[in-house]
C-alpha cells in the first residue's frame, strides 16, 4: 500500500484508486494453475469480473482509515491501517462474489446475467459454478488467516481472529444463509405458487439485515477492527453500516423495478415475477425511497455521535441513494 497522503482525494478518485488496489490484490492472492485446476482459477477471476462495484471492500478500507484518523493518525498511519485492512476487504469481496455465484444458480434465483456478463453457471456449467463459489468462500477465510504477512504481535492476531469470527457469523446459518432461506421460503417462481404468508415490513427488514445487510455490516466493522478501533468506534461503525445495509437493499429493490439490465448488469423485473418480498411490493416506490433516505440519515447520525471522521464513509452512504447499478 502506498504511504503517500491520499486522505483528501476527491471521492471519485478515491474510488478509482482503491478499486485498482483491490483488483491487483485479489488477482495476486487468488490461486493459479497448476496449484488448482485452470477452470477453477479462471472461474474465480471471471466471477470477480470487471463489473463489480467493490462497495463492500471500499467500505472496509474507508472505515479503517476513519478509525486511524480518529485515533490521531497521520497520513502514514492511515496508510498502515488501509494495508492491514486490505486482506479483510478482499476476503469480503470473495465472500460477496461467492454469494452471487450461488444466488444465480437455477435452484436459487435462476439468473443468467451478473455484472454485465453471463452468470458463472451459464458460462461454465452448474457443477463448476458450485465449485467456484465453494472455492471463493474457502479462499476468503484462508486469506484472513495468513494475511497481512510481515506483521507480528498478539494484538494483530486477536484482531484477525475477531474478524474471522465476525465474518463466519455474518455468512453462516444465522446470517446470510438464514436470509437466503427466508427469501426462498417467501418467494414464488418456477414450480412454486404465490407465497401464502408474505413477509411484513419487520420480517422483510430482518431478512435483509441477515442477507444483504450482514455482509455490508461486517465489511465496515472488520475494517474498523483491523485499524485498532476502540469499542466506541466499532459500535459507531456498526450502527452506520447496519443502516447502510438496509438502504442498499431498498435501492436494489427499487432498481429491480425502475432500472434496466444495461445499467444494473443483472436481470431486472424478476422479483415481481417471482412474487419475491421487496420494499416496493410491500410499501410502494415512493415510501421505499423515503425509507432508504431515512436509513442513510441514521447512518450519518451514527458517525457524528461516535466522533468518527465522515469523509468517504458519508460519500459512500450517499452514493447508495444515487446509484444506478
Amino acid at each position: 500500500m502506498p504511504d503517500s497522503a491520499t486522505r483528501q482525494l476527491p471521492f471519485l478518485e478515491f474510488i478509482a484508486t482503491r478499486r485498482a488496489e483491490l483488483d491487483a490484490a485479489l488477482d495476486a492472492w487468488l490461486p493459479v494453475a497448476p496449484a488448482c485446476p485452470p477452470v477453477v482459477a479462471e472461474g474465480m477471476r471471471y466471477a470477480l469480473g470487471a463489473g463489480g462495484k467493490r462497495f463492500r471492500p471500499l467500505l472496509a478500507l474507508a472505515a479503517a482509515e476513519a478509525v486511524a484518523e480518529a485515533l490521531g493518525g497521520d497520513d502514514r498511519e492511515c496508510a498502515t491501517a488501509r494495508r492491514l485492512a486490505l486482506p479483510v476487504a478482499c476476503a469480503i469481496e470473495l465472500v460477496h462474489t461467492q454469494s452471487l455465484v450461488h444466488d444465480d444458480l437455477p435452484a436459487m434465483d435462476d439468473d443468467a446475467l451478473r455484472r454485465g456478463q453471463p452468470s458463472v453457471h451459464v458460462r461454465y456449467g452448474e457443477g463448476i459454478a458450485i465449485l467456484v463459489g465453494d472455492a471463493l468462500l474457502a479462499e476468503a477465510f484462508g486469506l484472513l488467516a495468513r494475511e497481512p504477512q510481515g506483521d507480528a504481535g498478539v494484538d494483530l492476531m486477536a484482531r484477525q481472529l475477531r474478524v474471522i469470527g465476525e465474518l463466519g457469523r455474518a455468512v453462516g446459518a444465522t446470517g446470510m444463509v438464514a436470509g437466503q432461506a427466508i427469501d426462498l421460503t417467501h418467494a414464488g417462481g418456477p414450480g412454486r405458487s404465490r407465497p401464502e404468508a408474505p413477509l411484513d415490513l419487520a420480517g422483510l427488514e430482518d431478512m435483509h439485515t441477515r442477507k444483504t445487510g450482514g455482509l455490508i455490516r461486517v465489511a465496515a466493522v472488520s475494517g474498523a477492527i483491523m485499524a485498532g478501533g476502540r469499542p466506541e468506534h466499532i459500535e459507531g461503525v456498526e450502527r452506520f453500516a447496519t443502516n447502510i445495509g438496509i438502504a442498499f437493499q431498498i435501492v436494489d429493490d427499487i432498481l429491480d423495478v425502475e432500472g434496466g439490465s444495461a445499467e444494473t448488469g443483472k436481470s431486472c423485473g424478476k422479483d415481481a415475477a417471482a412474487f419475491k418480498p421487496t420494499y416496493p411490493a410491500l410499501v410502494g416506490l415512493e415510501r421505499s425511497r423515503v425509507l432508504a433516505a431515512s436509513h442513510v440519515a441514521a447512518a450519518e447520525q451514527a458517525l457524528a455521535e461516535s466522533a468518527l471522521p465522515d469523509h468517504y464513509l458519508t460519500d459512500l452512504a450517499r452514493w447508495v441513494l444515487t446509484r444506478r447499478c
